[in-house]
């Protein structure tokens, strides 16, 4: 490894699983209400939404849990479209 990506990993950080981020993260920007009644998460990339997917039972717990939640059975992922591609 070279001096430049031990910087880089140095700043990322430790991984996180992002069903512990996101109730927090919520919170943080004044967002629980909204989390509290989602029921469709919006996903940049085809990963990410694997991710939620892979999640989505900790992902529904949280919700549950959150302060007020409510219950929810299902979490449908989406992938954000990208608009359309170069040269087409």
């Amino acid at each position: 490894m070279n001096d430049d990506e031990e910087v880089a990993r140095r700043r990322r950080g430790p991984m996180s699983r992002i069903g512990d981020l996101i109730p927090s993260a919520a919170a943080r920007l004044g967002l629980a209400d909204e989390l509290r009644r989602a029921r469709a998460v919006e996903a940049d990339a085809p990963i990410v939404a694997q991710e939620l997917r892979l999640h989505a039972r900790q992902l529904l717990e949280a919700f549950r849990s959150a302060p007020a939640g409510a219950r929810v059975d299902e979490l449908r992922v989406t992938i954000r479209g990208r608009g359309p591609s170069p040269g087409g």
